[in-house]
């Protein structure tokens, strides 16, 4: 039910608040495409400077303008299993198809294998909708151990995993040490290939909110044995990717989707906007995709 490819929706601010007629515009355009479906409230949407209100929003929102055909996974995680067993259940009533639940880092000397059991079984037991792990080491500090991955699918409320590595090496281990249904996504778009010819099932990917067909594409033609195909295109999507994920960050996702039709707008503070320069670098990456494909 949930295989394929989702962007992680950046959140449109107009002046430091929320301009969800924006989204919706996005969603709209983006309901035209092979998309799966939409993550809100992910890394590229903000969620850390979100209040808990805006949040709830901004899912009811999504949902509004969301296609029937089209899920909603809402990143309702935190450190807390308290709140995050309440904000799961408030995302649920908003129109939540599935959470997606980021691994507790706050103490992450301690977060290890029965830490992280417990933790996410407690979330499992008590969420209404099924449970996604989300396993982000860059901003975490912590990298779920495929052995912990493989208990934890053991739960039925416990669907699959974003993995948001590029080490292909550690994902073909969590895919070989869970159930075939078990969803196994990644979490960049650089390796969207590699990572179908492996077993996984999709990717919840920022790539996805600029070159959203094609990364589609990649997925289907590497999972049909396409293999040409998709790493063709694989290979001119690679700039791209870099310039919205690990170059620019959430800003540079922005002003990609500004110059592709869609609206980026601006950053929440503390994250800042790009200067001129960076500015003009990001269109000419931009720019080389669009003549590219």
């Amino acid at each position: 039910m949930f295989e394929g490819i989702y962007p992680p929706l950046p959140t449109p601010f107009s002046n430091g608040e929320i301009a969800f007629e924006k989204l919706q515009e996005n969603i709209s355009k983006f309901n035209k495409t092979k998309l799966k479906g939409y993550v809100i409230l992910g890394s590229n949407g903000e969620f850390s400077f979100l209040t808990r209100e805006e949040k709830i929003e901004l899912i009811k929102q999504a949902r509004l303008a969301c296609d029937k055909d089209k899920l909603i996974i809402a990143g309702t995680g935190s450190d807390s299993i308290k709140d995050t067993i309440s904000l799961t259940e408030e995302a649920a009533k908003a129109g939540a198809n599935a959470a997606l639940i980021l691994t507790p880092s706050y103490y992450k000397s301690q977060m290890k294998h029965k830490a992280i059991i417990e933790y996410f079984s407690n979330v499992a037991a008590h969420s209404p909708i099924p449970v996604l792990i989300y396993n982000v080491p860059k901003f975490t500090g912590i990298d779920i151990m495929p052995s912990t991955v493989s208990e934890l699918a053991k739960h039925n409320n416990i669907i699959g995993i974003k993995n948001s590595s590029e080490n292909i090496a550690h994902l073909m281990e969590i895919i070989n040490k869970t159930p075939k249904n078990f969803l196994v996504l990644t979490g960049t778009g650089s390796v969207i290939y590699s990572s179908a010819t492996c077993g996984a099932k999709g990717a919840i990917a920022a790539l996805a909110n600029v070159a959203p067909n094609q990364c589609v594409d990649v997925y289907e033609y590497a999972s049909c044995g396409k293999f040409k195909e998709a790493l063709t295109l694989q290979m001119k999507l690679l700039d791209l990717n870099k310039a919205v994920t690990a170059t620019y960050g959430v800003a540079g996702l922005k002003k990609a989707m500004d110059l592709v039709g869609y609206f980026g707008g601006e950053t929440r503070l503390p994250l800042l906007p790009l200067n001129e320069s960076e500015i003009s670098e990001i269109k000419s990456v931009v720019n080389l995709f669009l003549q590219n494909t």
